[in-house]
């Protein structure tokens, strides 16, 4: 059973108040294309579906944007010391996408979305951001794995599955989340 089946991940976000709250936060910032996306949304989801809570207190906020008039990394770290000013219990990580292409040594990318594109696995590919009294995400290989709890890369270039292996081994995910399924590209769901 998927998360949709028994609750549509914004009634999850909605519904969670301390990631609502950290959401209001980084709406109140009005950064660009401002977001809050990787795990932060992910394991709210598999966590529900496996009928557990963790508070997002124990994870990493990561706070996404993209504005590429202020590409410096002090940027990112004086928006990081406000939200830490404003909820000093998270831990928040922010990080302006127009820069992060140098880092994983691809083209630039022009949005958000763009840049989640080059992240390792579909599922984590997800961020929120709220407007108002909605949720809105952004999601460039939608929210299916996700909610049918699917660990898939996505891409099939080399070093893109071996970033995503590793990742499979090293943060222990089946442990935390058993019904979750890995596969590749060319695996039938």
């Amino acid at each position: 059973m998927s998360a949709s089946d028994r609750y549509p991940v914004s009634d999850l976000l909605m519904h969670d108040p301390l990631r609502w709250h950290a959401m209001g936060l980084v709406e109140a910032l009005s950064l660009p294309q401002g977001c809050i996306g990787a795990g932060f949304v992910r394991n709210l989801v598999w966590d529900h579906c496996h009928e557990g809570a963790r508070d997002c207190r124990q994870e990493d906020i990561d706070v996404l944007f993209f504005d590429q008039s202020i590409t410096d990394a002090a940027y990112d770290a004086e928006i990081e010391a406000t939200l830490r000013d404003s909820a000093p219990d998270l831990k928040w990580s922010v990080k302006n996408q127009a820069r992060m292409h140098i880092r994983n040594k691809d083209a630039p990318y022009v949005s958000v979305e763009d840049a989640m594109r080059f992240w390792p696995e579909t599922a984590t590919a997800v961020a929120a951001m709220r407007s108002g009294s909605e949720c809105i995400f952004i999601a460039p290989f939608g929210l299916s794995d996700l909610e049918r709890l699917i660990l898939r890369p996505t891409s099939a270039a080399p070093h893109k599955i071996a970033a995503f292996h590793s990742r499979v081994a090293g943060k222990n995910w089946r442990t935390r989340w058993p019904k979750v399924r890995v596969m590749l590209e060319s695996d039938q769901i």
